[in-house]
């Protein structure tokens, strides 16, 4: 399985988070793969084999080109055959911002590309399911927003500024320093995380800890008491507590190790 990440053209960076690409080498071996948050929504584009996900308690067969808003817990997706996924991380406003969609409604859902009705990135869609190599699709695709787009680059609101400020600090602030740091009320605040993110602040804070988590796991000499006070926990029984809502396991039986797509996406 190969797993390709890139970060954006500098230009871009407060609209798109990283640009993805897993693909199977076309082994059509299937195996169930745990998805779990990670606080950025998501354009997927299929150019091998959808997927089946079990999102409720019951498995569908995925479209083959999807959005993905913010999730709150774990879920499931098993390959229906070989995998080739070309994907868009977005920063969490970028959706709304863009493209006036109100992320409220896409809170744990995942999409068919086509009924969001963004007809306007159907070009994405063909660069990002052709022939070219991954490098040459996110140049493709970066030109395309650059030339095509206003990005609204020097025109950031409060709320994004607050949002930036609980990423900068990987959710270990309070909700009053955020309110004092970007200027805008609590209220504001609360409407802005609804219509642009698709979840509360505090838990956007708590899935911001949570995936801070990973990146301290790759520290030599890591123990479970540190990392549960680096990450912002009241305490050690906080920090299992949290983890296990997001996962469905206890950090110490957790595969950090694993190739998969949860630990791709947090490392």
């Amino acid at each position: 399985m190969i797993y390709e990440q890139l970060e954006p053209n500098p230009i871009l960076r407060q609209t798109i988070k990283s640009f993805w690409l897993v693909d199977s080498l076309d082994d059509d071996k299937k195996f169930i793969q745990k998805i779990i948050p990670d606080g950025y929504p998501e354009l997927i584009f299929h150019y091998k084999s959808p997927f089946k996900a079990n999102i409720s308690g019951e498995w569908f067969l995925q479209d083959k080109d999807l959005i993905a808003g913010q999730i709150r817990n774990h879920f499931f997706l098993e390959n229906t055959g070989t995998i080739g996924m070309f994907g868009i991380k977005f920063q969490p406003w970028t959706l709304k911002l863009l493209f006036d969609l109100n992320m409220h409604p896409l809170t744990d859902q995942v999409i068919p590309f086509h009924s969001a009705n963004l007809s306007v990135l159907n070009p994405l869609k063909e660069i990002a399911i052709g022939q070219r190599s991954f490098k040459s699709k996110v140049e493709e695709i970066e030109d395309w927003f650059i030339n095509s787009l206003d990005l609204k680059l020097n025109n950031e609101s409060k709320g994004q500024i607050a949002t930036q400020y609980l990423i900068d600090k990987k959710g270990a602030v309070s909700i009053q320093d955020v309110v004092n740091f970007s200027g805008i009320s609590e209220r504001s605040l609360e409407r802005y995380f609804k219509n642009h993110i698709g979840l509360t602040p505090k838990f956007y804070c708590r899935i911001l800890r949570f995936a801070n988590v990973f990146k301290l796991v790759q520290a030599d000499g890591f123990n479970w008491t540190d990392i549960a006070y680096f990450a912002g926990f009241y305490d050690q029984s906080h920090f299992i507590k949290n983890f296990k809502e997001f996962t469905g396991e206890e950090p110490s039986n957790y595969g950090f190790d694993a190739q998969n797509m949860a630990n791709f996406f947090l490392k």
